[in-house]
């Protein structure tokens, strides 16, 4: 794993809702197909954002509680949160420019 920084249940609080600023978090698990292959693309964007985003990854399989506290039904989901809130989430695969899209306007928040 690269900037993106791993998560899971002991360290979810810390690290997402005591954190300050914006977080998104990848929902994802090693059998998702789909999971693997935007994976490159969100360390690219833990890397493009450095500084102005956190990016996390909680496997959904080894941390199934804190995936069913926020309603985690299918994967890859990922959610972001300001400032501990969870504020927006997009489920699916989607583009690398997608991706950009919404950071961008939820860093303009």
């Amino acid at each position: 794993m690269g900037l993106a920084m791993k998560v899971e249940t002991a360290t979810w609080e810390g690290a997402v809702l005591k954190a300050k600023g914006l977080v998104m978090v990848d929902f994802w698990a090693v059998w998702c197909r789909p999971c693997q292959t935007i994976a490159p693309t969100i360390e690219e964007l833990a890397t493009e954002y450095a500084g102005k985003l956190t990016v996390a990854k909680l496997n959904t399989d080894e941390n199934p509680d804190v995936a069913s506290r926020y309603q985690i039904m299918g994967i890859p989901t990922l959610m972001f949160f300001l400032d501990g809130k969870p504020i927006e989430k997009i489920v699916g695969a989607a583009s690398k420019q997608q991706f950009k899209e919404k950071i961008d306007s939820l860093l303009t928040v």
